[in-house]
């Protein structure tokens, strides 16, 4: 008899009340803050929310969302693959544009790169040239997107730059890093390329692993902007729309800005407008560019 009473007090209760477990299918891109900003939003639920996180390349992880897999949240580098299940009508809501990031160049030790010699020391056919897989990581879209702004300054370099780029991330038979690496560091660790085009945020957390490396920043010709979105899949329990909340209210940048690493502690403190300024100002000290939440 007690257990059928509380088993009608746990239905009574409001949906809002009950444990619920949100899970969360982002870009590999935002592993550190949005793994942080889980963490913390479980602590603020008092145990009442778990967030299940699942990361890797956004044009993978909505292939696997159209197979089948139970995402409650899209947060993709891109806002072509969200806006794909959209079309499909899988989503709950349209796509938001919630961050930003660029592209920045990781550049091996010993190699002298800055940003007006960068398009002439990819060209070098002795220079190896890193990128993600195009289509299943808009990493590598926004790579190919580069090349062809170069081909604006140098005809015929589009196709030259798209042929020699060595694709080692972003594919599913892609190359693993051990636990507790970054890709990006362990690549260059292991003289995968000699310039590896990725996100800025990827390119700060590899130099943490290995100081050797530098970042260059893209000159503003070949600069090539990547706008992130995000969308709540149909079926979501309802703490989904908390969670969305939370990565982008004040305290879930709060607890961005705690992680250890720099780009994040930057990137993420504030949102677009005058905080993307504030942004380019520390970026242009830290030979980098800028990611915010917006």
């Amino acid at each position: 008899m007690r257990t059928v009473f509380l088993a009608g007090l746990i239905m009574l209760l409001p949906v809002s009340a009950r444990s619920e477990t949100v899970r969360l299918y982002a870009a590999g891109s935002l592993r550190v803050a949005l793994t942080e900003i889980a963490k913390d939003f479980e602590a603020q639920s008092g145990g009442q929310h778990k967030v299940e996180t699942t990361f890797g390349a956004s044009g993978l992880l909505r292939e696997r969302i159209e197979a089948g897999e139970p995402a409650n949240v899209f947060a993709s580098a891109d806002t072509g693959h969200p806006k794909k299940l959209f079309d499909l009508g899988r989503t709950a809501t349209p796509v938001a544009v919630f961050a930003r990031n660029e592209l920045c160049a990781l550049v091996r030790s010993g190699l002298a790169v800055s940003p007006e010699t960068l398009l002439d020391v990819m060209l070098d056919p002795k220079v190896r040239v890193g990128i993600s897989t195009p289509k299943a990581d808009p990493s590598g879209d926004y790579a190919f997107a580069l090349f062809t702004k170069a081909d604006a300054t140098k005809p015929g370099v589009k196709v030259l730059l798209e042929t020699k780029a060595l694709q080692l991330v972003g594919n599913p038979n892609s190359a693993k890093a051990p636990e507790g690496r970054t890709v990006y560091g362990w690549l260059m660790a292991n003289d995968k390329a000699d310039v590896f085009l990725t996100y800025c945020t990827n390119a700060l957390l590899a130099k943490s692993e290995l100081a050797s490396l530098s970042i260059v920043a893209i000159p503003k010709a070949l600069s090539v902007g990547a706008d992130y979105g995000l969308v709540v899949l149909k079926g979501a329990p309802p703490s989904t729309n908390d969670l969305v909340d939370y990565i982008r209210s004040a305290k879930g940048e709060s607890c961005a800005r705690q992680t250890r690493i720099w780009c994040w502690r930057l990137m993420l403190a504030c949102r677009a407008g005058w905080a993307f300024g504030f942004v380019k100002f520390w970026v242009k000290a830290l030979s980098t560019i800028g990611y915010a939440i917006v």
